[in-house]
């Protein structure tokens, strides 16, 4: 379900890729019904299974960064945990946590198929 307070935070929102950003949201929440929303480090975050799972980074303005991360806290079967991108779209900052840039609304919009698989997976690993 959508955020009246991530549709008020994008109403707002300056940022050079900002029709990327909205654009990539509004897949994200279609991609699957258990999908919700909220803002989570001055960003739209979104939460699968009671747990935030993928969240924006759009400082500075001139990229998007999506974090893929495990939740709020780090979890005991980190160092066990693999997930497997065929896409290669993520850079590994830690065995449960990546980071998918762009910096071009075309490279969005070209990698957004990718990237919704991927996260359609994320959030289930």
């Amino acid at each position: 379900m959508s955020s009246a307070e991530v549709d008020a935070y994008l109403a707002s929102l300056t940022h050079q890729l900002k029709p990327a950003v909205v654009r990539l949201r509004e897949a994200i929440m279609a991609s699957d019904e258990g999908m919700s929303e909220h803002l989570k480090w001055k960003a739209p975050s979104f939460v699968y299974d009671g747990e935030d799972r993928v969240t924006f980074a759009l400082h500075p303005a001139n990229r998007i960064r999506i974090i893929l991360h495990r939740g709020a806290h780090q979890r005991d079967d980190t160092d066990a945990f693999r997930f497997d991108d065929p896409s290669g779209l993520v850079v590994w900052a830690a065995p449960d946590r990546g980071v998918v840039t762009f910096s071009t609304i075309d490279a969005a919009v070209d990698a957004e198929p990718a990237l919704l698989e991927l996260i359609g997976r994320w959030v289930r690993a």
